[in-house]
């Protein structure tokens, strides 16, 4: 029976920086170090999962070998997998993976956002014991309004219209709305 491999967490970091903000755009970069695992970096017919609760995530997966850019896929939803074929080389070589999420924080009935789920899974699809790491992150507060996941919300500035004079034009100081979409100026009294 082939030995799990060595998955642990190397750096991570948020844009903007904790604690998130509900409906707010969310980028997280983490890196791993994939330590040797029997004759080989990562088993062949094993995977990494990858989740997340952040809506419309948008994943860039890096994988680097010996410094170097190995292989790289970018992928959409709130899962990602690697192939164990892309993580498997002797065990004389250092292997990393590098995953970035794009992403909008969701409505949450906790404190905490489950941003990154990682962990092995063998080739019978069961997840490989002690290889599970999750990063939770706190949350600003909760917001009344559903969150917008696609384009943000632009809220229009209510600017009183100025005075003007000019040849041939009443002072208008004000603008009367009667019903929505019918608007009547009215003059000022002197």
């Amino acid at each position: 029976m082939p030995v799990a491999a060595t998955l642990a967490l190397s750096d991570v970091s948020y844009t903007p920086n904790p604690p998130f903000v509900i409906g707010g755009q969310q980028h997280v970069t983490a890196k791993y170090y994939i330590g040797p695992s029997g004759a080989t970096t990562f088993v062949k017919g094993h995977e990494i999962q990858m989740q997340t609760d952040l809506v419309n995530a948008r994943w860039n997966i890096q994988i680097r070998l010996n410094g170097r850019n190995a292989a790289q896929q970018s992928v959409s939803g709130s899962a990602a997998f690697v192939n164990g074929q892309l993580l498997s080389y002797s065990p004389n070589n250092d292997v990393s993976l590098e995953v970035t999420i794009d992403g909008v924080v969701p409505q949450t009935q906790s404190d905490q956002v489950m941003v990154l789920r990682v962990e092995e899974i063998d080739n019978s699809g069961n997840v490989v014991p002690g290889s599970v790491i999750t990063l939770s992150q706190p949350v600003a507060g909760q917001t009344a309004t559903a969150i917008q996941t696609s384009f943000p919300t632009l809220t229009p500035t209510n600017v009183p219209p100025s005075p003007t004079k000019s040849a041939g034009f009443p002072v208008i100081s004000g603008i009367l709305a009667i019903s929505p979409g019918f608007i009547i100026p009215f003059k000022r009294s002197r």
